[in-house]
């Protein structure tokens, strides 16, 4: 009998390079494409970018810094949350850990960048 759940430890994740700097992610497989969690350590100045079908939710854990919006610098600290519609340029500045949920789950076909 398969259980109607799933859960993950992110102490045991990977972390794989992305556009802020690295990222851990889980549920793509267990949620059939349809929503993606990550916990992303933002080191460095990430690269501007966009997603045609994804929609992201940030949500600020630790360190201050901006979120570039279409151009806009808003301020981010802990606590702070912005969800990304899809065709937003953004991209984060500073030093930041962030969780991420991604709909449709993450898929890196979806990631331009101009």
């Amino acid at each position: 009998m398969s259980k109607n759940y799933a859960n993950v430890d992110f102490s045991e994740i990977i972390p794989v390079p992305c556009p802020c700097g690295m990222s851990k992610r889980a549920f793509i497989q267990e949620s059939e494409g349809a929503v993606s969690l990550h916990v992303v350590e933002i080191s460095i100045n990430a690269k501007l970018h966009y997603h045609k079908n994804h929609r992201e939710i940030y949500y600020i854990l630790e360190g201050e810094g901006f979120l570039e919006l279409d151009g806009e610098k808003l301020p981010v600290k802990p606590g702070s949350s912005i969800m990304i519609n899809p065709g937003c340029r953004h991209r984060a500045l500073g030093n930041l850990k962030v969780v991420n949920v991604s709909l449709p789950a993450f898929d890196p076909e979806d990631e331009y960048f101009d």
